[in-house]
């Protein structure tokens, strides 16, 4: 049994956490918005892998209560990367590992320059999870974790797949913690991307429309290219195929239930949208590698834009 503290207890790390717990181990959920009702209610998961329910989970405003843990899951959204080291740090102790279950690319380099003597981990979810209104967490489709070592080094990722074992989430490894990263984003920036450049429809609609699709296949091409340069950079034997990626996501994305991603759903909220580690530090690599990304240059810029008036309209509507 391991003490592990889900430090950003939205709807993937519930899903999650709440997996941990089912086989056993020692969680600790830090929440903000719904402590009282998960207090009052318990945490409840709607999954297609089967339903949990905890009628006490263990719950904390401040992760001082927390204390020190053998894992550190870091779910937070990448618009609170700036306040994650208040978080995590006071359950850090020397042999804590920390695992980045985030959206984007150079989070884990971040943590890293916070907490240099520890074992840091990216998690890849491929997964279709929200949390409705009444705080319950619905896990639609999916739900496989991809884990890779800040470092690469298989004796740590094998440490990090033994969490796992018993649970119901399938997990495996990647050689590459890059590679793994701009597989991710080769899905992240076409899907969270257009869905909300089309107005806030799911993947269904991306999928069902010719030109949509299409779009969002160029946008993959661009990506894979500009993920091939950087691991050229960093002298990587690894490489993504254009072919078997853009057929792998597209063929994925077309058997998965319509879905709304995340950033979609801040977008329809209103709230602040995840633009700066899924679009535009892609974008700030590729032009500094000269690679032809005109695409994604737009794209980029419109969810920038989108994302300003949200944060103007918030602000408006917090002060009126």
């Amino acid at each position: 049994m391991q003490k592990v503290a889900i430090i950003g207890a939205g709807a993937v790390g519930s899903y999650y956490g709440a997996r941990l717990v089912e086989v056993g181990h020692n969680v600790a959920f830090l929440v903000r918005r719904d402590y009282e009702n998960l207090k009052k209610n318990g945490l409840i998961v709607q999954s297609v892998d089967g339903d949990i329910y905890i009628e006490k989970p263990n719950v904390y405003k401040n992760s001082n209560e927390i204390g020190s843990v053998d894992w550190v899951i870091c779910a937070l959204k990448s618009t609170s990367i700036d306040s994650a080291e208040e978080l995590i740090k006071p359950c850090i102790n020397k042999n804590t590992k920390i695992l980045v279950l985030m959206n984007g690319i150079g989070l884990e380099e971040k943590i890293q320059t916070w907490f240099p003597s520890n074992n840091i981990f990216g998690g890849l979810a491929f997964t279709c999870i929200n949390r409705s209104s009444t705080g319950v967490v619905e896990h639609l489709d999916y739900g496989a974790i991809v884990i890779g070592h800040l470092g690469d080094k298989q004796s740590e990722i094998d440490d990090a797949l033994s969490l796992w074992e018993k649970t119901k989430v399938t997990v495996t490894s990647k050689p590459s913690l890059r590679l793994a990263r701009w597989e991710k984003l080769c899905w992240n920036i076409p899907f969270n991307g257009l869905t909300v450049a089309s107005g806030g429809v799911s993947t269904e609609v991306i999928i069902e429309d010719v030109n949509l699709r299409h779009t969002a296949k160029i946008l993959m091409e661009e990506i894979i290219n500009t993920a091939n340069a950087d691991l050229n950079h960093i002298q990587s034997e690894y490489k993504l195929d254009i072919q078997t990626t853009t057929t792998s996501m597209i063929r994925r994305t077309s058997e998965m239930k319509a879905y709304l991603p995340s950033t979609t759903i801040d977008f329809l909220a209103g709230k602040e949208m995840e633009v700066s580690t899924i679009f535009e530090t892609p974008l700030e690599i590729a032009k500094k590698f000269n690679i032809s990304t005109p695409l994604l240059e737009l794209l980029t810029g419109q969810m920038r834009s989108l994302n300003n008036i949200n944060k103007i309209t918030h602000k408006y509507a917090k002060n009126s």
